[in-house]
């Protein structure tokens, strides 16, 4: 605990960029519908990607040598190397131009544009964004920028404030059990190896959690899903803003209601206690 953080050194990594190439591939899409409990026909070659599956590629594929003790890549590469231990995904925002679709090259540019440090009640904090330009052989592209927010470990005896109550009023809800399998399933999809997703004793007894917690995206992709389940046509913007945890230890829901003119809607998550987890907002073509 007490990391010190030397802002200038890490406000360095400014400008710093890095281009990536995949494929969308098949058997991803399944899995991830799948994994959704959606009962989707099978998405052939030229099918669209439905948004925010596009985490599902570009994946890193560091040695299991250059694993850290949290499971992540050890600090530094790309990211700066912030030397505050806890990390997570705060939140992005999304541009949608034209969909990514099954068998396409896909293309991600990604720029660090922003790092900043700020003091919180638990102690420092710093902010890391980045923006990525998707792009894709069909013509898709889309531009999405992320938030990662580092902190240290809280002080023995320290309690996190409690979260603000999520609204009650919800045109559309859907209840989430987050067990073990989903969890798993989610961070295999998404090559994900943080500890804190799928090892009880680390998240537990190292990060002082009580209990697995639920990837950031995870919750944001369910909140899109949502959408999808509720309004057919496509969709033009997406942020989200991660506010508190959620963990595997007991269920929750994703919630929206749709704006009086039809032409966006709030999306939120609701913790079993009422609190609110995340925050979105979506618009539609």
């Amino acid at each position: 605990m007490g990391a010190k953080v030397d802002i200038e050194k890490l406000s360095a990594w400014k400008g710093r960029s890095e281009t990536l190439e995949d494929v969308v591939t098949t058997y991803p899409v399944a899995a991830m519908s799948a994994t959704l409990d959606r009962d989707d026909p099978k998405l052939g070659h030229g099918d669209v990607l439905p948004d925010l599956w596009h985490w599902m590629y570009f994946l890193p594929v560091h040695r299991q040598s250059e694993i850290g003790p949290d499971g992540h890549a050890r600090r530094g590469g790309f990211l700066p190397p912030v030397e505050l231990p806890r990390r997570m995904w705060a939140g992005s925002r999304f541009e949608f131009r034209q969909p990514l679709r099954v068998g396409d090259t896909i293309k991600r540019t990604s720029t660090i544009f922003d790092v900043t440090a700020k003091s919180g009640a638990t102690g420092q904090l710093v902010f890391v964004s980045l923006r990525h330009e998707i792009s894709s052989s069909s013509g898709g592209s889309f531009t999405e920028e992320q938030d990662i927010v580092y902190r240290d470990m809280p002080n023995p005896g320290d309690k996190p404030p409690p979260p603000k109550p999520a609204p009650e009023s919800a045109a559309w809800s859907r209840d989430i059990h987050p067990d073990e399998v989903l969890l798993f399933r989610y961070s295999a999809l998404t090559f994900n190896g943080h500890r804190i997703h799928y090892d009880r004793k680390y998240v537990t007894e190292v990060e002082g959690y009580p209990g697995l917690i639920v990837h950031g995206p995870l919750i944001a992709t369910l909140l899109v899903d949502l959408a999808r389940r509720n309004e057919p046509r496509r969709l033009e913007s997406f942020r989200f803003r991660a506010m508190s945890p959620l963990f595997d230890i007991a269920p929750f829901s994703v919630r929206g209601a749709p704006s009086t003119d039809g032409g966006s809607a709030k999306l939120w998550a609701r913790n079993a206690q009422g609190g609110l987890a995340m925050e979105a907002e979506v618009s539609f073509a």
